[in-house]
């Protein structure tokens, strides 16, 4: 049976859910199972009535601070479309720039060993499975049902070179597939009274995923400190952290043994990733040394 039409418009929809453009539109083409074009090229067809009961109860929740991405269910991260829900922290644009700095430590033209720490979603280790199809990568994770969804992900966008490991960090590795070229890691770096975790998106996403203790580097500390032991001579340490900590976290990486190689800045101009490398200059890391310094040249 055919759904009534309602009074409203897909353009008087769009001003009437009283929200910024860019969610009005992505929520309205998702309940409409349709991209923001249809919703241009067809702004005066008259909506199902059921389609704007439902468009507005996702409004009323977006109004309410609920993150867009968890109300689709879907993200997109580097260019590929991954699921998302409660269970994991939503990917952000300024991650893709771990995974520029992982991919340039990681040559395309031989099989590669990589890590993934606390790879939620699977958004970095099927960026790096993506971009480097001969890599061998371990996507490590405390929570189960943040794996499932990685899991779902990379059956959702085809790749099969990742493998999914339940761990509190490298608890449960036992030399699983190490030692690694490159060690990747969006580890929680939130102090745990930072006033941001009551404001905003992530008021709403798992606590455990942003939270890290007093200083926000907890999980830094633990991500840092195991690395020289599986690295390979010469590999490499790539972990995104907050706009402040580039200072702490390189002196951490000193501490460790491993060989500072710098700081970058994403998009928005904030340093938000550093690099250490396990100091030899065997030929893996030789490759990746030359790599990452025609990297720092562009910064």
């Amino acid at each position: 049976m055919r759904a009534s039409a309602s009074a409203l418009t897909v353009r008087q929809a769009l001003v009437q859910a009283s929200l910024a453009p860019i969610d009005a539109q992505v929520l309205l083409a998702h309940v409409l199972g349709v991209d923001r074009a249809w919703l241009v090229a067809h702004a005066t067809d008259r909506l199902a009535t059921v389609d704007v009961e439902t468009y507005f109860t996702l409004a009323k929740r977006r109004r309410d601070g609920e993150p867009v991405a968890y109300l689709t269910g879907t993200r997109e991260f580097w260019g590929l479309s991954l699921a998302v829900d409660r269970s994991v922290l939503i990917p952000r644009p300024e991650t893709e720039t771990l995974v520029e700095c992982a991919l340039r430590a990681l040559p395309a033209d031989r099989p590669v060993r990589v890590l993934d720490l606390g790879t939620g979603s699977g958004a970095i280790a099927l960026a790096i499975a993506h971009e480097r199809p001969r890599a061998h990568v371990l996507a490590i994770d405390g929570s189960a049902s943040a794996l499932a969804l990685a899991r779902r992900n990379a059956e959702r966008v085809k790749l099969a070179n990742v493998r999914w490991l339940q761990s509190d960090w490298y608890g449960e590795l036992e030399g699983d597939g190490a030692p690694f070229d490159v060690i990747a890691s969006n580890p929680p770096y939130v102090a745990d009274g930072d006033p941001h975790l009551a404001q905003g998106d992530v008021r709403f996403e798992p606590v455990s995923a942003l939270r890290a203790g007093r200083d926000g580097l907890d999980a830094l500390r633990a991500v840092i400190a195991g690395a020289p032991a599986r690295l390979v001579p010469g590999g490499t340490l790539v972990v995104e952290h907050g706009f402040d900590q580039a200072p702490a976290v390189r002196a951490l990486m000193r501490d460790a043994g491993l060989a500072d190689r710098g700081t970058f800045r994403d998009l928005a101009g904030i340093e938000r990733v550093s690099i250490a490398m396990k100091t030899n200059s065997e030929r893996s890391g030789a490759g990746a040394a030359t790599a990452i310094s025609e990297y720092e040249d562009t910064q």
